[in-house]
């Protein structure tokens, strides 16, 4: 069931996904289309598209195809910007209806928001490192960081022609079954100080939604699911503070839970645990 307010951006298309991989290698474009069809049907809102190291020319050809499969807008997805410029150059926007998603950029990647002016995009703004004076990186620790890294990509986006609502704005989520450093409630208090900030007034939040529940188990012993349950529980406490993009499955069973589902509860005992004590929590609740 969707939930009002929420877009979902379709994550099979990318060549880390093994059965994905598989059609690239064989050049199945018609299954990558088949893929693109099957998940604009079940009701993603936009489809990402990600082709590894395939090639800038492989990109473009792959938008091409999906474009011919789906009218729906596609995240063009690639660290690489030449991958981004060859993928904004094949998207139709009328038959995408509307501007593509660049996914994403960073504050080591900022000179990609010129490609603005090849192709107007929304971009996801990944906020999980800085640039530093001497012109390297470092990776954002805290919520601040976070916050002072959003300022600095939104000012560097608008710079370059984009809106508040062309700017969607992602923490990143730390897979939980490895959290022992308190990055969920990092991740929390990064949307929370963004959404509070009259300066990203009108800004979007994503977060890649199902590296949240990555290696854990589908079900419980009692047969109650993990990942969906959790995952939905994560949205619950989220979409308050301003979450309204996720990058994730179309087969989960997303929905928001009431504030005494046990999901919701593991969740809020470990964003209150510190270090192991949050493992623990979750390794009870998915024995069950």
């Amino acid at each position: 069931m969707a939930i009002p307010g929420l877009m979902l951006i379709g994550e099979a298309i990318n060549d880390s996904v093994p059965s994905t991989k598989e059609m690239f290698d064989r050049g199945d474009l018609a299954g990558i289309q088949a893929l693109a069809a099957e998940q604009a049907a079940a009701g993603a809102h936009c489809i990402d598209v990600n082709v590894g190291r395939r090639g800038a020319d492989f990109m473009a050809a792959v938008v091409r195809k999906v474009q011919a499969a789906v009218a729906a807008p596609l995240s063009i997805d690639s660290p690489d910007v030449e991958y981004l410029r060859a993928g904004l150059a094949a998207y139709d926007p009328v038959r995408g209806g509307g501007k593509p998603i660049v996914n994403s950029i960073s504050a080591l990647r900022a000179e990609a928001l010129a490609l603005a002016k090849l192709q107007p995009f929304r971009a996801i703004l990944l906020l999980t490192e800085r640039a530093d004076a001497a012109g390297g990186g470092a990776a954002c620790k805290t919520a601040a960081e976070q916050h002072a890294a959003a300022l600095e990509l939104a000012a560097a986006a608008r710079a370059q022609g984009l809106a508040p609502d062309d700017m969607i704005l992602d923490p990143g989520i730390m897979p939980i079954g490895a959290d022992t450093a308190g990055r969920l409630a990092r991740t929390l208090d990064t949307l929370r100080r963004c959404r509070a900030d009259p300066a990203l007034a009108g800004c979007h939040a994503s977060v890649g939604l199902s590296n949240f529940t990555v290696m854990l188990p589908r079900k419980r012993p009692n047969g109650r699911p993990i990942r969906s349950a959790l995952e939905s529980a994560f949205l619950t406490l989220a979409m308050p503070l301003g979450l309204d993009t996720i990058i994730g499955s179309v087969k989960r069973s997303y929905a928001l839970l009431p504030d005494d589902d046990d999901a919701v509860l593991c969740l809020r005992d470990i964003i209150a645990a510190e270090g192991f004590a949050g493992v623990a929590r979750l390794d009870e609740f998915c024995r069950g």
